[in-house]
């Protein structure tokens, strides 16, 4: 995060003693630094009421996040109908895990449970909530989210998540790295510039800690081997304050301030973060491109460096009218393949002078996999939509 925070009680100086308010005789706090990149990136300084080292046990679980790839295949786009899925579990268990590679999986959720209180020890996790609303509880505090919400949960950043309905559907990228802001937008001091297209005053972050007491708390732990059941003797959500620059965060799609230009505008205007070898992008209401000859919807393209994936979550997505894409459609266009609009968007954009869709793009510069089930649910009619048929 570029910026600076501090919640709750917090002692003047770091590292030193300091005394527990209410306690039995003399206890301290104890001090939790949780530092990225071996302690020498951005990190934050926790004080709980007991140690978040002690567990009382400890069970390897099976691992629900298991994933079966599809063999290769022929280079073919594909369109996902994510309400094909079936709903239930919950946003930590009940990921279904759609594409992926070493620095990404790409899950689609649809939970009607709360979670567990949960760990992801192998790198950032970046919500999207398409729909419902939720509280994340975190070791920072409490988190309210609800549609249009990027949600990111720094490594090993102890939550749970809470439904505060039935039913909460969001876009999940688990990353082996970490999420940032696109260094472009930022000042040598880590500011968001003024032409960023949105600023520090959109982040939101735990006001005050949750202050939560408990005894033999089970935590799920995600490593790189696996699901692992830890039961901790005392809460882990204890912490009396926090400050640093690492914390989990949200940040609403709908504060994404567009650019637009006299023609078409290429897709980098739209990057709201980098991760590990990618980039999310985010498509909002905007003008449309204003020349008088302007080609207003995308023209063809192709990704030479990257796949490309593409959430759409609302709107009327006018360059893919006809191609059976609409509201929960995730369409995935590798490189190697030229894509653009469907037969007669450019004419039907015409006239219309703004778009109101709202999608989320993931361009990931290694190879992405199918998994077995997001081939479940592929529409095999999607490769020939430009064309009208097949042979």
């Amino acid at each position: 995060m570029p910026h600076y925070r501090k919640v709750g009680e917090v002692p003047r100086k770091r590292h030193l003693r300091v005394p527990q308010h209410g306690g039995d005789g003399e206890r301290f706090l104890f001090e939790e630094l949780m530092g990225e990149e071996g302690f020498s990136s951005d990190s934050a300084l926790l004080y709980h009421r007991h140690s978040p080292s002690a567990i009382v046990a400890a069970e390897r679980l099976a691992d629900p996040a298991a994933v079966e790839w599809t063999a290769d295949g022929a280079l073919l786009p594909r369109h996902l109908r994510t309400t094909k899925l079936p709903g239930g579990g919950d946003p930590v268990l009940g990921r279904a895990r759609l594409l992926g590679n070493a620095d990404v999986v790409i899950s689609w959720v649809a939970a009607e449970r709360d979670s567990a209180v949960y760990r992801n020890a192998t790198g950032d996790e970046l919500f999207y909530v398409h729909d419902g609303e939720a509280t994340v509880e975190t070791s920072f505090g409490a988190l309210g989210v609800g549609p249009g919400d990027y949600v990111v949960l720094p490594a090993a950043c102890t939550h749970r998540w809470r439904l505060d309905g039935h039913r909460l559907q969001a876009l999940v990228l688990e990353m082996a790295g970490h999420v940032r802001f696109p260094t472009r937008y930022l000042s040598e001091t880590g500011q968001l510039k003024e032409g960023a297209p949105f600023s520090e005053r959109d982040v939101r972050a735990p006001e005050e800690p949750l202050h939560v007491e408990g005894t033999d708390v089970e935590v799920l732990v995600r490593s790189a081997d696996g699901l692992t059941r830890h039961v901790h003797a005392q809460h882990p959500f204890d912490v009396t304050g926090w400050d640093g620059c690492l914390y989990p965060y949200a940040l609403s799609i709908h504060d994404f301030e567009p650019v637009v230009g006299a023609v078409h505008q290429p897709p980098p205007v739209h990057q709201t973060f980098a991760g590990p070898s990618l980039v999310v992008c985010s498509f909002v209401p905007r003008p449309f491109d204003f020349h008088p000859d302007a080609i207003k919807v995308p023209y063809h393209h192709a990704n030479v460096d990257s796949d490309e994936v593409i959430f759409y979550a609302h709107g009327d997505f006018m360059s893919r009218a006809g191609s059976g894409i609409g509201a929960g459609s995730i369409s995935l266009h590798p490189p190697g393949f030229v894509h653009g609009p469907q037969p007669g968007s450019m004419e039907r954009a015409i006239d219309a002078d703004r778009t109101e869709e709202l999608a989320v793009m993931v361009d990931t510069f290694h190879r992405l996999r199918l998994s077995t089930l997001a081939a479940e649910i592929a529409d095999d009619d999607y490769p020939w939509t430009w064309a009208g048929r097949r042979l």
